[in-house]
């Protein structure tokens, strides 16, 4: 007789498991990525030669899975603008770091009102699955919205601990590719780093993990594409699957 489904072989060989929110669990990465490209786009436009911020290429080189400030100074420096830092508490606009990373948060908000983001199914799987065997999850994004999309996706009881960009802000923790937001959320559930699992889809989220010396880091490619897989790889994932429900396995009795 069948039975449910139970982790892959692979995950039981650790204690804990921490998701990345935006790619892994919630398919908010292409508003991301647009919202990115309406701030860039209107600082490049006011200075001659620029082509415009390209969603694909771009956003997965510069600004996946960074904390909005370091993202925005990654991208602007690969373009050679030299903007000044400003402060967290810029207005929206083109003049500092702070500033067209607050354009960025704006039309994200701006699109959540409209487009609500949906959730990657195969993940969901895995999270119930994962919970139902007792293994404690995590989720840990560098997104202040984290926490909302997580419980509008009737998803945020199934976490042992979740660390978000309002958490990370808090805490004054590094953005990723340094391991501090992965850590600090291993530690919220007794679990030394070296026997848990990261999930990420992010480069510098998976360097992260790899910096932070996890016992394992999944790979999420979902460009379906040898380049993307190959990224990961170099960046540190030891696999990478097309999406997290593929670490689960059909039993029968």
């Amino acid at each position: 007789m069948a039975r449910g489904p139970s982790p892959a072989a692979v995950l039981l060989s650790v204690h804990a498991v921490v998701f990345d929110t935006d790619g892994v669990i919630t398919d908010s990465a292409p508003a991301h990525a647009a919202a990115w490209k309406e701030a860039f786009d209107a600082c490049l436009a006011e200075h001659e030669g620029q082509r415009p911020f390209d969603e694909a290429d771009d956003y997965r080189r510069y600004v996946d899975g960074k904390a909005r400030r370091d993202g925005a100074a990654a991208f602007l420096s690969s373009r050679g603008l030299d903007l000044p830092d400003g402060s967290p508490d810029d207005p929206p606009g083109t003049d500092t770091v702070w500033a067209v990373a607050a354009v960025k948060d704006e039309a994200f908000t701006r699109s959540l009102r409209t487009h609500p983001v949906t959730v990657w199914p195969g993940t969901v799987r895995l999270l119930h699955v994962l919970h139902d065997a007792r293994v404690p999850i995590a989720a840990a994004s560098a997104s202040r919205h984290a926490s909302e999309l997580l419980a509008g996706a009737g998803l945020l009881d199934l976490f042992t601990a979740v660390v978000d960009g309002n958490e990370a802000r808090r805490l004054e923790l590094p953005g990723k590719p340094d391991p501090a937001l992965f850590t600090e959320a291993v530690g919220r559930m007794g679990v030394p780093a070296g026997d848990a699992a990261v999930v990420e889809d992010a480069l510098a989220g998976v360097e992260a993990g790899r910096r932070g010396g996890f016992g394992l880091v999944v790979g999420v490619d979902r460009t379906d594409t040898s380049r993307g897989a190959s990224d990961l790889r170099r960046h540190g994932a030891d696999l990478v699957v097309a999406d997290p429900g593929d670490l689960l396995i059909n039993g029968e009795d």
